[in-house]
């Protein structure tokens, strides 16, 4: 009888603390969602990589993929929007960048192709920490220079942590015509004008903030930088503006922090880093 009772008080005493410890699971498992329910910004980098070519290594010379997937991580972005992306051609390789990097970074990519070139494919890229859905790689109008490379807006919905839902797009305008560039913008603001969530681009414009392309761009964007901006090209003695990370007009954003990155070897274009937050 002993036996039974003692028994009986020592399940009872288990039950007791794993209830306890139950409570103490469930009480941390809401503490955290609330917390990432709190977590309202967005870390975003666009960056034009020169397919991983160093610029002291030449045009046509070795790559070096290794000190992209650096750069990046070192800044550790949710976002990143890539330019001049390399998808199995001779002169890198013969290797997919776009899948090479996200591997390294643990992160989800999805490549736009612009063009086919030297046996394979070059364009514009997104890597994302979180799943990337409703993929889209959309032309761009190059009306005042038909025979210009042509230009594409790489885009994708992504739910960040807390249920935010946005579009992000990657894109890399015309560098030979104005008149193309401000057609590519045109179009870009068209797309995000019909878009249900909000809208981030990033890229490499190619225009610089003066420039009849980024008035376009203000007339449905806010660029995370809108005075004593940093110059981010060419990277060993930077001198142009022209790589922005842009979000719909009106949204209820804040910039918390814009910067360039001094990344002076990876490529003949500086990083540029932005943080979100969404009030």
């Amino acid at each position: 009888m002993k036996r039974t009772i003692s028994s009986s008080l020592t399940i009872l005493m288990l039950l007791t603390l794993l209830s306890a410890c139950s409570d103490k699971l469930s009480s941390g498992r809401t503490a955290s969602v609330a917390t990432t329910r709190k977590l309202k910004q967005v870390k975003v980098m666009t960056y034009n990589i020169r397919h991983a070519n160093p610029p002291s290594h030449g045009r046509n010379g070795a790559v070096d993929i290794d000190a992209i997937v650096k750069v990046i991580r070192n800044e550790n972005p949710d976002l990143v929007a890539l330019q001049e992306v390399d998808v199995n051609l001779a002169r890198s390789g013969k290797v997919n960048q776009a899948e090479v990097i996200a591997e390294k970074l643990d992160m989800h990519v999805f490549f736009g192709r612009a063009i086919d070139y030297d046996g394979g494919q070059y364009g514009v890229a997104i890597l994302s920490k979180y799943p990337l859905t409703e993929t889209a790689v959309i032309p761009l109008p190059e009306e005042d220079n038909p025979e210009a490379e042509d230009r594409v807006l790489t885009k994708a919905r992504i739910t960040l942590p807390g249920g935010e839902v946005i579009c992000f797009g990657s894109t890399h305008l015309d560098v030979l015509s104005a008149d193309n560039r401000v057609q590519q913008v045109s179009m870009i603001n068209a797309i995000a004008a019909k878009e249900t969530v909000p809208f981030i681009v990033a890229g490499d414009f190619n225009a610089e903030p003066e420039s009849y392309a980024i008035d376009e761009l203000d007339k449905a964007f806010t660029r995370t930088c809108l005075r004593n901006c940093e110059a981010s090209f060419p990277q060993d003695i930077p001198n142009k503006i022209i790589d922005f990370i842009a979000f719909k007009k009106e949204l209820p954003y804040k910039v918390v922090l814009h910067k360039v990155i001094p990344e002076r070897y990876a490529s003949d274009h500086l990083p540029v880093v932005a943080v979100i937050r969404f009030k």
